[in-house]
């Protein structure tokens, strides 16, 4: 109930009026029954945004660290989070990783939406990076749908850094689902789950127009921190030369 009333009541409203978000190819996300919605992430605004299209409840995957705060300010966090559809999980360790896989294929099996971000993180600098394979193994485990999900703007709403959002136009396009019934049966196969996540990240790619990386967004977050800056363009294209922004794989490949 809290989801909806955040939704079509409390927040749904403004945030309609703020950001005037429009959705293209709704249509495409199944009526029923387990489903995961693959999404790039380029900004916090990204889980608000989404969702706030799509007739379905969508449910999020979050960090355990939004529930786990004292005080009057944890409690209304933890109330904020849950009634916008999301989900604690730990992230701190292997077998926590694997919690949060049990966690989303049970999800899954319940009927449940299951918004994922591949990349596991947001962006840092707007390109598009290798995703974790995480995804694959839901989606086979689960046996569901996988539709590719894009947003267009919500780095304008809500830029790196900062803590209010600004006036801007979303766009949100739903891509067709992508079928990987020929892996069926192939769950744990790294190299099964590795084409599947290359294909995902290619259709996102395809969607957006993102230049993608092939390197995952927590390396790119820490040579970014090291370096103290954003790479330059012309530092992207040496090293593209170099191989480190090998495409992924598409159905093709």
């Amino acid at each position: 109930m809290l989801y909806w009333v955040m939704k079509y009541v409390l927040l749904g409203p403004l945030i309609k009026l703020w950001c005037r978000p429009r959705v293209e190819g709704a249509r495409n996300v199944p009526d029923s029954g387990g489903a995961i919605l693959v999404s790039n992430h380029v900004a916090v605004a990204d889980s608000f945004l989404m969702p706030l299209k799509l007739p379905r409840r969508v449910t999020f995957l979050a960090k355990r660290e939004y529930f786990t705060g004292k005080g009057l300010r944890g409690a209304l966090k933890r109330y904020f989070f849950s009634g916008v559809g999301q989900v604690p999980i730990d992230r701190s360790s292997g077998a926590a990783a694997q919690a949060a896989l049990d966690t989303g294929i049970r999800l899954l099996n319940e009927g449940r939406l299951l918004g994922i971000y591949p990349e596991g993180t947001r962006s840092p600098d707007g390109r598009l990076y290798k995703g974790k394979t995480g995804v694959a193994r839901m989606a086979l485990e689960a046996d569901v749908p996988v539709v590719p999900v894009i947003t267009i703007g919500t780095e304008k709403v809500n830029p790196i850094g900062s803590k209010l959002w600004r006036p801007h136009r979303v766009r949100i396009v739903v891509g067709e689902p992508l079928d990987f019934s020929r892996y069926e049966g192939m769950a744990g196969d790294r190299f099964a789950e590795r084409s599947i996540t290359d294909e995902i990240m290619y259709s996102l790619m395809e969607l957006s127009g993102q230049e993608y990386v092939d390197v995952y967004a927590e390396r790119a977050k820490d040579d970014i921190a090291e370096s103290g800056r954003v790479i330059s363009k012309r530092e992207r294209q040496a090293a593209k030369s170099a191989g480190n922004n090998r495409m992924p794989e598409s159905k093709a490949g």
